[in-house]
């Protein structure tokens, strides 16, 4: 049972990383929009109208400035060389980061596309001293449990070249906390009635990926923080039955002395297939 409920978890996060993963590419797509280059719209499209109805709702006309191809492949390729440029940080500098930056990079997540657009996600934000050390303290007690049993001999070989261990200090040094929750299921405002949530996992997943983009973009660092059971969480942010924990991003400026693994990511034809 013990080696079933790790591998079990091993999965979701791995589930976690390819949703979020997802996430990161359609914020390439989001992000990239440095340039433009109109092309005019035709006199067919100024023809068409505004607003049309399907089913009931409202559907209005997608507006969007056309990209000339050869601006698409720059704004490409600048999105990447920027992205490149990004490394999960475990050391931090304490130096204050604006609020609305913060709120900025959430109104971003915001924006991801999701399951019947349900947008299943909570995203609490922790700047609190006293409640980061009491998330710190949790987190190591259960990661002390995972470095000493909890996971595999290869679970933690592969973890070796990263470094990792369950030093979790940096969460008290670190401006910000943003702690993601998906919601599994909602209520109708109305009538209070239970409305399942469809694809919360991959919406969360996707919107996640587009944070992290965002954080980066704005020229701070985070980390893909998944403490191993999470349960924790809900308790001590009061979090309500429909919310479960699903990532910890630490957002913040890396300190002087910030060291990342010397890491080489996969080449293009070992993780693109073309038809």
């Amino acid at each position: 049972f013990f080696l079933s409920a790790m591998f079990v978890e091993a999965e979701e996060i791995a589930k976690i990383l390819v949703s979020v993963l997802i996430g990161a590419i359609i914020a390439s797509v989001v992000l990239s929009r440095n340039k433009k280059s109109s092309s005019g719209k035709s006199t067919a499209r100024k023809d068409l109208p505004k607003v049309i109805e399907k089913q009931g709702y409202q559907h209005v006309l997608y507006d969007r400035e056309f990209v000339a191809p050869e601006q698409a492949t720059r704004n490409s390729e600048e999105f990447y060389r920027m992205m490149n440029e990004r490394r999960s940080v475990r050391f931090f500098s304490d130096k204050p980061v604006p609020l609305h930056v913060i709120e900025n990079v959430i109104r971003t997540a915001g924006t991801s596309p999701s399951g019947a657009h349900q947008q299943p996600w909570t995203f609490v934000v922790v700047s609190d001293p006293e409640l980061k050390h009491q998330i710190r303290m949790a987190a190591e007690e259960e990661e002390k449990i995972n470095y000493a049993g909890r996971m595999n001999d290869k679970w933690q070989r592969a973890l070796d070249k990263i470094g990792t261990d369950a030093d979790k200090s940096y969460i008290d040094v670190v401006p910000y906390l943003i702690i993601v929750f998906k919601q599994t299921h909602g209520y109708d405002p109305d009538t209070g009635e239970k409305q399942p949530h469809y694809y919360f996992e991959r919406s969360v997943g996707i919107s996640c990926g587009m944070l992290i983009s965002a954080i980066h973009q704005a020229g701070l660092c985070t980390l893909t923080h998944t403490p191993t059971p999470m349960g924790f969480l809900t308790k001590i942010l009061q979090r309500p039955d429909n919310e479960k924990p699903y990532l910890v991003l630490p957002v913040g400026y890396p300190a002087e002395n910030c060291y990342v693994p010397d890491l080489q990511r996969k080449p293009l034809s070992e993780i693109m297939v073309l038809h």
